[in-house]
């Protein structure tokens, strides 16, 4: 038998052993209980701090929007189209935008929009003031053209890096929608860069292929033709240009990158310099590779004469000079290889007058090299 010693002895040790397990279940309960409480707070404060940071994140770009607009709308023109009828009066018949680049009158616009010889034009500033306009400078390749009014101490605005550009990026457009409803903005993204368009004009039923074209969904209308596309910096990074009619939210711009020797040039010498080679081209895709039978893949064909094009090498033009001929294919100038990305002309428009250039060609299926002295381009052969 146990000693009654002993028994108490036992009793007391069960006792310790259930009121431990007791006090450790409890606890295990308590913290566990806590621990859910703690964790649905932090669910809740992680999501109220989320929600504010996400407010505040969009707070500071309606912000930024809207310094921006306000910044760049001093610098935007409405551009007037005016006909002067039988009866001595003038009428408008159209409209476009364009936007200062100098402070003493210098307006950067499309071409499309000042195509008409006959026609006057008036530029209506942010403040309502109109002033009679001159056409300074039509672009022969890019849809570019440069007006002046008279005046000083305009707003020109600031020109971005349009090489930069990525996908998703804000960007503003700042423009006269209908030729109506002057200083419209519309706010969108980059939808897409280096894009290669066929645009025609409304007004003047031109057609003209745009390379390296920007993509955006910003809303483009009607008038809105030569206005800035502008980042969230207050830089211009394009040219509004064109739009889609058969897709949605689908407007174009020119590089800016492209129209800064345009407006270096009409600075400094008053119009704008072109390099000149004198050829009709086609660069070279999957369709035009099959109809004309070619062995290369890419390049610019010399077009045929008979292609209804009139001459394709052009009389007295550099390239007649050098001896090009239609049906040559241009592979490569200055050892860079032509592609649809890069095309003959933006390569040739990265040379001035003067230059002398090294062009690999195939005639005939054989490879020749040919010497060129690229000449300031003449209107006159054109």
């Amino acid at each position: 038998m146990k000693s009654e010693k002993e028994t108490w002895v036992i009793v007391m040790l069960c006792l310790a052993v259930f009121f431990g397990s007791l006090s450790g279940g409890v606890t295990a309960i308590l913290v566990s209980g806590t621990t859910g409480i703690f964790s649905a707070v932090g669910r809740d404060l992680v999501g109220a701090l989320s929600e504010q940071a996400g407010l505040q994140a969009l707070q500071a770009e309606e912000q930024a929007t809207i310094a921006v607009v306000q910044s760049v709308t001093p610098s935007v023109v409405s551009i007037l189209i005016e006909e002067t009828a039988l009866d001595g009066q003038r009428y408008e018949v159209g409209g476009g935008t364009g936007f200062f680049v100098s402070a003493d009158g210098l307006i950067l616009t499309n071409k499309h929009v000042v195509s008409d010889d006959v026609a006057s034009y008036v530029v209506v500033t942010s403040d309502g003031v109109e002033h009679d306009a001159t056409v300074l400078a039509k672009d022969l390749f890019l849809d570019l053209a440069v007006v002046k009014i008279d005046g000083s101490d305009y707003q020109a605005v600031s020109l971005g890096d349009s090489d930069a550009l990525k996908i998703g990026q804000t960007v503003i457009a700042i423009g006269n929608s209908l030729a109506e409803f002057e200083n419209s903005a519309t706010k969108g993204i980059i939808s897409g860069i280096d894009r290669t368009i066929t645009a025609g004009s409304w007004m003047s039923g031109d057609e003209e292929v745009i390379e390296q074209a920007i993509q955006t969904d910003a809303a483009i209308n009607q008038g809105n033709s030569g206005g800035p596309l502008i980042n969230l910096k207050s830089e211009v990074i394009g040219i509004n240009t064109a739009i889609s009619v058969e897709g949605q939210s689908l407007g174009f711009a020119i590089p800016i990158n492209v129209a800064k020797s345009v407006i270096s040039d009409v600075i400094a010498e008053g119009r704008i310099v072109r390099p000149w080679l004198g050829v009709r081209y086609s660069m070279i895709d999957k369709e035009l590779k099959q109809e004309f039978d070619l062995t290369e893949s890419q390049g610019a064909l010399i077009m045929l004469e008979d292609s209804g094009s009139g001459d394709t090498v052009i009389d007295g033009s550099p390239a007649d000079k050098a001896g090009l001929k239609p049906g040559d294919v241009i592979i490569f100038v200055d050892g860079v290889a032509l592609s649809n990305q890069h095309s003959l002309g933006i390569v040739i428009n990265q040379y001035d007058p003067g230059d002398v250039i090294v062009l690999l060609i195939h005639r005939d299926g054989q490879e020749q090299t040919i010497s060129v002295t690229l000449e300031e381009v003449d209107t006159s052969k054109l």
